[in-house]
């Protein structure tokens, strides 16, 4: 099953793709790695404002998470095309939270266990998780993306 077929079979419609909102390019491509910029979580078209650990759930974090997965492939799909993706090799999760919250793995695995139902064995991936003390925006979560992809017409 082709991962739009998956994402069809699951309901999921990718997003509109957002330009990027400074002095960068949504995606770099060296060799066969592309290393994608971080995205912010939205909800309803703006940023998801919030602090996990003071105004928001771990729940609500990996429902966050989620989302910027599949934005995060609606990106993929624009620069490379989801049928050239490999595998996802690392994710880096960055999560806005209170100094006691000590549950960014778990806010994070909303993107991991997402990755991992669309891709299959190709979106297990190596990962980071870190709390921080802000994001642009003031959103509560942002992650970034290395990806392996297959050479154009493999």
């Amino acid at each position: 099953m082709s991962v739009h077929d998956k994402l069809k079979s699951l309901g999921i419609s990718l997003p509109p793709v957002l330009p990027a909102a400074g002095a960068f390019a949504p995606a770099v491509q060296t060799g066969n790695l592309l290393f994608v910029s971080g995205h912010i979580a939205r909800r309803e078209g703006k940023p998801w404002v919030g602090q996990l650990g003071g105004t928001m759930t771990t729940e609500e974090g990996k429902q966050a998470a989620r989302g910027i997965a599949i934005e995060l492939l609606a990106t993929l799909d624009s620069v490379a095309g989801l049928d050239r993706i490999a595998r996802i090799v690392k994710a880096m999760v960055l999560v806005n939270s209170v100094p006691t919250f000590t549950e960014q793995h778990l806010v994070a695995n909303g993107a991991s266990e997402f990755f991992e139902e669309v891709l299959g064995p190709a979106g297990k991936h190596a990962r980071s998780a870190f709390g921080v003390a802000q994001i642009p925006l003031g959103a509560c979560v942002e992650i970034e993306l290395v990806v392996e992809l297959r050479p154009e017409g493999a």
